[in-house]
């Protein structure tokens, strides 16, 4: 099944997008095929796009309808949890949006998710609705409410799906679900069987598996059912509950020996490392770059270009997964500039412990989580064509026209 999203120039995504290449733009990144064969594909009903708003903590949005008479709302994807909430019979919601809100009370279609559900988790009894609280990895932030089954509304082909989920009535929320980040809702892809993938599976409407498309202008494509295609890299997960695998070794002009397991997360725009693999990324793209270095700029690893009109070359970085597939980074730099000086930075952050795999380094590519083979599949990919044959692309040889004036912040904060 494929879900329809909105277009990047409908009124109803144009009201959040900041100014692009604002400082804003990066500080508030750093912090935080259609061609497949016997298989069902699900989409949600008004489209299958996705597009990164980053006035809205710069994760990846899509619109879903829920209930009767419909809702619809604007969520965030996130393959780093499994729940799928939205605002609902508001206690506490963000206050400064204009939000569409659910009450069970009022769609024909609802019914209360009991604590005898084997999805509740709570330590409840009997008919009562289940109560759930989520705390997610930003400070004091969570989302917490009820549970409830209503319809969601899909599209398979020109067939539309009525299909039953379970998802949060989030009363309560806190953090950054109040400002900048998921204030409509917050759609869980996870691996537990509460998660909207594992429930369309359950259900046999579509494979227990689906894609994510993340393009070079911030727009993308999600596909429920969809298992990639037979000429795509693969590696195993390292586990059944989260997106995690191994890397064996990096490249960054030449190889270097490393061996670290990193988590695939749609909702982390930049890549995160730890070290010792950090060092051993940046100080091999440091070594092959032939430009000025530029520590005035925010992150670690920034360089001059003398001139616009200049290019310069920098160096291909490429993961080789277990089982020997070779994941290429299309875009591993952002452009910084100001009014005499126009640059570029390694879009890479230290972390203290964990190595996440952020869009930034998924951009170009179709990626696919297979839940039924355990494996993550990926295949450069033009995520404006829903029907793409493999590109030719390669890591560029200059930088991209995204530009934005430095500020002082931390990419770590």
């Amino acid at each position: 099944f494929r879900f329809d999203l909105h277009h990047r120039f409908s009124d109803h995504v144009k009201r959040w997008w900041p100014e692009k290449g604002s400082v804003d733009y990066y500080a508030a990144l750093a912090h935080h095929d259609r061609i497949l064969r016997d298989r069902r594909l699900l989409t949600f009903s008004d489209g299958n796009a996705t597009f990164q708003i980053s006035s809205l903590g710069f994760l990846h949005y899509t619109t879903v309808s829920l209930g009767t008479p419909s809702v619809t709302f604007l969520v965030a994807l996130d393959t780093g949890s499994d729940l799928f909430w939205v605002p609902c019979d508001c206690v506490q919601c963000a206050p400064n949006f204009e939000l569409s809100i659910f009450s069970p009370n009022t769609s024909l279609t609802s019914k209360t998710v009991p604590c005898n559900n084997s999805l509740c988790r709570n330590e409840c009894s009997g008919a009562k609705s289940c109560p759930y609280k989520v705390a997610y990895v930003s400070a004091n932030t969570s989302s917490s409410g009820v549970l409830v089954e209503d319809v969601m509304y899909l599209t398979a082909e020109d067939e539309v799906v009525d299909a039953r989920v379970i998802f949060g009535c989030g009363k309560v929320q806190s953090g950054s679900f109040l400002d900048v980040a998921a204030p409509n809702g917050l759609f869980g892809l996870g691996m537990e069987k509460i998660s909207v993938p594992s429930i369309l599976s359950a259900a046999g409407l579509t494979a227990d598996s689906f894609s994510m498309c993340f393009g070079n202008d911030t727009i993308g494509r999600i596909i429920f059912g969809d298992k990639g295609s037979p000429d795509q890299e693969e590696t195993p997960f390292n586990h059944r509950r989260t997106y995690n695998i191994s890397v064996t070794g990096l490249h960054v002009g030449t190889s270097i020996d490393t061996n670290f397991s990193a988590l695939f997360d749609s909702g982390t725009s930049f890549t995160y490392l730890a070290e010792p693999v950090y060092t051993r990324l940046s100080e091999g793209f440091n070594s092959q770059v032939r430009d000025k270095r530029n520590s005035r700029i925010p992150f670690e690893f920034c360089y001059f270009i003398s001139s616009i009109e200049n290019t310069s070359l920098i160096p291909s970085i490429s993961l080789t997964m277990k089982g020997g597939g070779q994941f290429s980074v299309v875009d591993p730099i952002i452009i910084i500039s100001t009014e005499k000086e126009f640059g570029y930075c390694l879009a890479v952050v230290k972390s203290t412990n964990l190595n996440i795999i952020g869009q930034n380094f998924m951009t170009g590519q179709r990626i696919v989580f297979d839940r039924e083979k355990l494996v993550l599949g990926w295949k450069k990919f033009d995520c404006d064509v829903e029907d793409s044959n493999t590109l030719p692309i390669n890591p560029r040889n200059h930088p991209p026209t995204v530009s934005v004036v430095p500020g002082s912040y931390n990419p770590e904060a």
